[in-house]
């Protein structure tokens, strides 16, 4: 079983930066491909951000486009959400989620059979 503890959220003003990250253990990391969720108040959980096993196909929703950046480190068993030019819009609860890696993209909340916790991030205008 998969057990994920993200972290790294906090509060900050627009324009500025954060970087969250996972760690797994429980698993193989490496025959998991990884996502970024985020609930938004009112809303429900999205996929902010997709990796697959290699770390070389990655994904983006297009309101995070150019502004956010996912990477995964398979030694050390973690996934990482490098977020910079912050909106206030990106206030959420982000969380990071896995599931076997199949080669193929995926953004629906119920392919991933793994949670973190999650963590706020606020972003004041």
């Amino acid at each position: 079983q998969v057990q994920l503890v993200d972290g790294g959220g906090g509060l900050v003003q627009a324009g500025g930066s954060l970087r969250l990250s996972c760690e797994a253990s429980g698993r193989t990391f490496s025959d998991d491909a990884m996502g970024w969720f985020r609930r938004s108040p009112g809303k429900e959980r999205e996929i902010v951000a997709f990796i697959d096993w290699t770390g070389l196909n990655k994904r983006y929703a297009d309101f995070v486009k150019d502004r956010f950046t996912i990477s995964r480190d398979n030694a050390k068993n973690t996934v990482s959400l490098q977020m910079n030019s912050l909106k206030p819009e990106d206030t959420a609860v982000y969380y990071c989620a896995a599931r076997r890696d199949d080669g193929t993209y995926r953004y629906i909340e119920d392919d991933y059979d793994a949670w973190g916790q999650g963590t706020q991030v606020t972003v004041s205008s």
